[in-house]
């Protein structure tokens, strides 16, 4: 089995990467960024699972918006760091 330390979707779910991209951006910017219906008309985390599971190049982009967002914050945190 491949060594999966390095890997930071290792062990997390398709359902906490929603949650936390709609905590993050929220539906309205994730559905700019990644232009499914599932995130646009009548969002749902339900909704989007199901569309997700079926479709591996959305869920493909759902992920690397998932690995941006956590960049992002690491940059926050090292700014923020830095200040204190």
């Amino acid at each position: 089995m491949e060594d999966q330390k390095n890997n930071p979707l290792h062990g997390v779910t398709l359902q906490m990467i929603l949650f936390h991209l709609v905590d993050y951006y929220g539906w309205d910017v994730m559905g700019q960024y990644v232009k499914i219906k599932c995130f646009t008309n009548e969002p749902s985390i339900t909704s989007s699972l199901k569309f997700l599971r079926k479709n591996p190049w959305a869920r493909e982009k759902v992920e690397q918006l998932y690995l941006k967002s956590l960049k992002a914050l690491a940059r926050k945190n090292e700014i923020e760091n830095e200040r204190n």
